[in-house]
């Protein structure tokens, strides 16, 4: 570490080159990690090679703009400029169609709806009968869906870009802890209602901090599975999460 802070203030006083490339290098990891957990929203449409060549953009950037002086850890700004980074660049990619909007709003209501009527979570084919779509149609609205939400955060994104790094968190305030406590019970309550595979690949993920690589290896299915299990949960999550929704796309 003391060597990594040494390479900071030459890169400071200097500018060179050779000592940004050294932090590059020093902190790539990060953009690796970042990458991997994003892969399981967007994994069915963007290659990993691709969030990483994007991840990089985001670390150079961080490395440009992050002021020692700040009193945050670097690995903390990075990270998060590394996601915006990532995140910009899905939003920039033309393949969702217009309508898709007015369809995941759709798809939403319709599993919503099944599922208080039949007291039970809608099947595949349940869902797809609903929306006169083929099962596998339905599959691809359901994982177009799940990248059309994380693409379109806006405020978790400006969150993300601003204001982050300022002195206290409000988890230090009664309103930040009361605010926490509200979130761990509504986030137990809507895992209680998920299958059992949908739990696993929740709790590995979120409260594990594990990689779509990781949990496939330890579920033994393919990534593209666990992504699909993944992509199911959320769905069903995010009504019963309102304003914390957001943290299903971190």
């Amino acid at each position: 570490m003391e060597n990594v802070d040494k390479i900071w203030r030459a890169y400071r006083q200097t500018n060179s080159p050779a000592l940004k490339e050294k932090l590059i290098l020093e902190y790539a990891p990060i953009v690796k990690y970042v990458a991997g957990r994003l892969l399981i929203h967007v994994g069915q449409h963007v290659e990993y090679d691709d969030l990483i060549s994007y991840g990089v953009f985001g670390l150079i950037d961080a490395i440009d703009k992050f002021d020692t002086e700040k009193g945050v850890k670097f690995e903390t700004y990075a990270s998060l400029r590394i996601r915006g980074a990532i995140i910009d660049n899905i939003r920039k990619m033309d393949w969702v169609p217009r309508t898709l909007r007015q369809k995941n709003k759709e798809y939403d209501q319709v599993c919503m709806q099944l599922e208080n009527e039949l007291g039970r979570e809608p099947t595949e084919a349940e869902v797809a009968e609903k929306l006169k779509l083929t099962i596998e149609e339905a599959r691809d609205l359901m994982r177009k869906s799940t990248v059309l939400s994380l693409v379109s955060l806006d405020d978790y994104l400006e969150q993300n870009h601003e204001g982050v790094f300022g002195v206290g968190s409000p988890e230090e305030t009664p309103e930040g802890h009361f605010s926490k406590q509200e979130l761990h019970r509504m986030l137990s309550e809507a895992i209680e209602k998920l299958t059992e595979k949908e739990q696993m690949v929740v709790t590995l993920y979120y409260f594990e901090d594990l990689t779509l690589k990781e949990i496939s290896g330890i579920m033994g299915v393919s990534e593209s599975r666990v992504s699909q299990i993944h992509s199911k949960a959320i769905i069903r999550m995010q009504g019963k999460l309102g304003k914390f929704k957001s943290i299903l796309f971190s």
